[in-house]
C-alpha cells in the first residue's frame, strides 16, 4: 500500500459547486431575459432597424432567491411597446 492519503474539504468542495451552480443559473437567467426583449423589440441591442418594434432603455436590478442563493437579474427596460 501507498503512503499517499488523499484527503478532501468537503465543505470546500460543496461551497465551489454551490457559487458555480449560482452563477451558471444567474448568467442563463441573463441571457433569457436579454433574449426575450431582443424577440420583443424586434431587433438585437443598437441595431438599426426599420422593423424595430421599440428600443431598449438600460435595465434594472432585480433580486431572485434560489435554491443556490440571491441571483442578481439585470432585467431590460424596454420602450415604445404595448
Amino acid at each position: 500500500m501507498s503512503n499517499n492519503i488523499i484527503q478532501l474539504n468537503q465543505e470546500l468542495i460543496h461551497n465551489e459547486l454551490k457559487d458555480l451552480v449560482k452563477n451558471s443559473v444567474e448568467e442563463t437567467l441573463n441571457a433569457l431575459l436579454d433574449h426575450e426583449a431582443e424577440n420583443l423589440v424586434n431587433a438585437q441591442k443598437y441595431e438599426r432597424s426599420a422593423n424595430r418594434q421599440g428600443y431598449r432603455a438600460g435595465h434594472y436590478n432585480r433580486k431572485l432567491q434560489t435554491t443556490a442563493g440571491n441571483v442578481d437579474l439585470k432585467v431590460p427596460k424596454l420602450k415604445g411597446l404595448s
